[in-house]
């Protein structure tokens, strides 16, 4: 397993740890329903740096990207980041991901998901016809993820950058915690607010940040926080997780992300989606609670009130924030309507639930 600047830090604290996406990562601390709280009401550190990141280069940097991504990065400028994901040719997702604009039509950095850095580096290289500069940063990139309410508040202590007025979906480049370089996002996978901290890992970078980061985070009451935790958070704002609510069979609008596709330029598999588009969807991605007592997991089934099957589920738990257990499914479009009942198969028995708005939090 690979390690993270921040490996022996964690074992250290007692974390408990597993393998994810060949990393050695942290999953908890102390319990799920602790760590989650800490973040929805003040502020928690994952440590999110076995993220993949690539940055592309030159003239046609642009042009590859908007090829390779739904979204229109055209609209980015520097300091701009934006969400996207790589269409295959057969419309499904290749992955979802960030496009971050450095300097305008020349340089940008996209942050992949750590179980697919080497299918997508693979997957844009393919494209690359245009001798587009590419570089994958990702085994020497450490990555922060400060979320919470309180986040941003504490982390400006660290910073002469102001980031306390980033907006959504920012970025800044300066020194933070005394590193420099460093590159501050208003993004994050939690809902709750904050920033990341992307970093060159050298010269104890990842060691520094992190200790200036408890120093002042620790009196008031900033933990550590684990994957485990990281997935109830997203779960209850409604984010799809690649491999659970997304994968290559899945098409960006089945997965309600029509938002990021966007058809007033060429990319893969557009005809196919635009398509799509005008015959309407067969099924879809929906969000639901359960209504009779049950925990709904991964590839549960579903069915109607009759016993036909009409979907499964992709993402399931119980919802810390909210004291209920909540999915989200691919179910048949006449059953993805709001309020409409239906039937999640927990160990052979149908156990009734309901199609709810996302988020759920």
């Amino acid at each position: 397993m690979k390690n993270t600047p921040f490996t022996q830090i964690h074992i250290a604290l007692g974390a408990k740890m597993a393998e994810f996406a060949g990393y050695n990562m942290p999953i908890s601390y102390s319990s799920i329903n602790e760590e989650h709280h800490t973040v929805r009401t003040n502020a928690g550190v994952f440590d999110v740096s076995h993220m993949g990141e690539f940055i592309l280069k030159g003239d046609k940097a642009l042009d590859l990207i908007q090829r390779v991504t739904s979204n229109d990065a055209s609209k980015l400028t520097a300091g701009k980041a934006q969400y996207s994901c790589l269409p295959n040719e057969q419309g499904g997702i290749v992955d979802d991901l960030l496009v971050y604009c450095i300097e305008e039509n020349k340089t940008y950095m996209l942050v992949v998901n750590a179980s697919n850095i080497e299918k997508d580096w693979n997957w844009i290289s393919k494209f690359n016809t245009g001798g587009v500069e590419m570089h994958n940063i990702s085994d020497k990139t450490g990555l922060l993820a400060v979320q919470g309410p309180k986040a941003v508040q504490y982390m400006q202590q660290l910073t002469d950058m102001d980031i306390s007025d980033l907006k959504y979906y920012t970025f800044a480049k300066g020194t933070f915690a005394g590193v420099e370089n460093v590159l501050v996002s208003a993004t994050g996978y939690t809902g709750a607010g904050g920033v990341e901290i992307y970093f060159e890992d050298k010269d104890g970078a990842g060691e520094k940040i992190w200790n200036e980061i408890f120093r002042v985070g620790s009196p008031a009451g900033v933990k550590p926080i684990g994957l485990a935790a990281r997935d109830t958070l997203r779960l209850e704002m409604g984010y799809c997780l690649y491999g659970n609510d997304i994968d290559d069979t899945t098409s960006p609008l089945e997965a309600g992300l029509g938002w990021i596709t966007k058809f007033t330029k060429d990319f893969t598999a557009r005809p196919i989606l635009e398509k799509q588009k005008a015959d309407g969807i067969t099924r879809k991605l929906v969000g639901f609670e359960m209504v009779d007592k049950g925990i709904p997991r991964h590839h549960y089934k579903i069915q109607n009130a009759e016993g036909e099957e009409i979907g499964y589920v992709t993402s399931g738990t119980q919802a810390p924030s909210l004291g209920k257990a909540i999915g989200m499914a691919y179910v048949r479009k006449d059953f993805s309507s709001e309020g409409s009942d239906i039937f999640i198969m927990i160990r052979d028995k149908a156990v009734k639930a309901q199609v709810v708005k996302m988020p759920f939090a």
